[in-house]
């Protein structure tokens, strides 16, 4: 029998393995994107502000479980992921299934019964594409996983956009694009650090189908793509001039480091326009808000 310190011990290592199940990291930016389109969208109370962002952690959470349950055997071969609590075997593939499956669950109810069924609807939705669109068809199967499973990444905006008003139209449409955009810089510069690890577990990640020199080129489009998607909401009058300013300052500094990244094809680049990338979203997205209140 397990003394009481083991135990303990044993208690807050299985409550850190479950929350990792969740990729918490991954969801602090998707929440808080969450937040500012809210304040974009009106002036929620606290309340639905707190209880759409439990929503989408529980969906987002849901969706990174099952990832975690479905991809084992990938993460299994990848140095980043092989101490992921389910190729390790600290969590049975079963429970991981079912906790997914629960808190996916847990998501629909709670937002169905205190927000609208709507923005209840697209974070599930929002889950089932990760799941079923990204994780078990596209990931496995074409270099443009990304492109085309990001879609799933950027339904946050139009959760909090139905959960503010109830309904959704063009402007939440402009910040899904955006985010969607975004995802395919942000995401291969992640794996143009990890192409190696990618290749050994035999997952079809551009750079090592098409090679890392198409993938910076690649980078540099969706760059230039994404730089004007972020103008469309002040070429059509949702925003004015301050998130004109930000939009163009970060979108400048974006396309410089995709640039240096074409030209210079060292990891230091990659990780600098991966870091940077996290940041971007993050401030534009604070500029929207302070553009909708000022």
């Amino acid at each position: 029998m397990l003394d009481a310190p083991t135990r303990g011990a044993a208690l807050r290592q299985s409550i850190s393995d479950y929350v990792e199940l969740t990729k918490p990291r991954v969801q602090s930016l998707l929440l808080f994107t969450t937040v500012t389109t809210m304040f974009v969208a009106g002036t929620p109370s606290l309340g639905r502000v707190i209880l759409t962002c439990l929503g989408g952690a529980l969906s987002a959470g849901g969706a990174g479980a099952i990832n975690h349950w479905f991809d084992r055997d990938i993460d299994a071969h990848m140095k980043r992921t092989a101490d992921r609590p389910v190729p390790a075997g600290r969590i049975a593939p079963t429970a991981a299934l079912s906790f997914g499956v629960a808190l996916g669950l847990a998501s629909f109810v709670l937002m169905a019964l205190t927000i609208n069924l709507l923005s209840a609807s697209l974070a599930l939705a929002g889950l089932l594409g990760y799941v079923l669109v990204y994780t078990v068809w596209l990931k496995r199967s074409t270099p443009q996983n990304i492109v085309i499973g990001g879609a799933a990444g950027a339904m946050p905006p139009l959760v909090a956009w139905a959960a503010t008003t109830g309904t959704i139209d063009g402007a939440a449409l402009y910040l899904f694009a955006i985010v969607f955009y975004w995802t395919p810089p942000h995401f291969w510069a992640l794996s143009l650090l990890m192409a190696d690890e990618y290749a050994s577990a035999r997952v079809p990640m551009l750079p090592v189908v098409k090679g890392e020199e198409e993938t910076r080129w690649q980078i540099l489009l969706y760059t230039l793509l994404l730089v004007c998607v972020t103008l469309l909401p002040v070429a059509f009058g949702v925003f004015d001039e301050i998130y004109l300013i930000a939009a163009l300052l970060l979108g400048s500094a974006f396309t410089a480091l995709a640039t240096r990244l074409r030209r210079t094809a060292d990891r230091r680049a990659a990780l600098r326009l991966y870091l940077f990338s996290l940041a971007y979203l993050a401030l534009l997205f604070a500029a929207m808000v302070a553009d909708a209140r000022l």
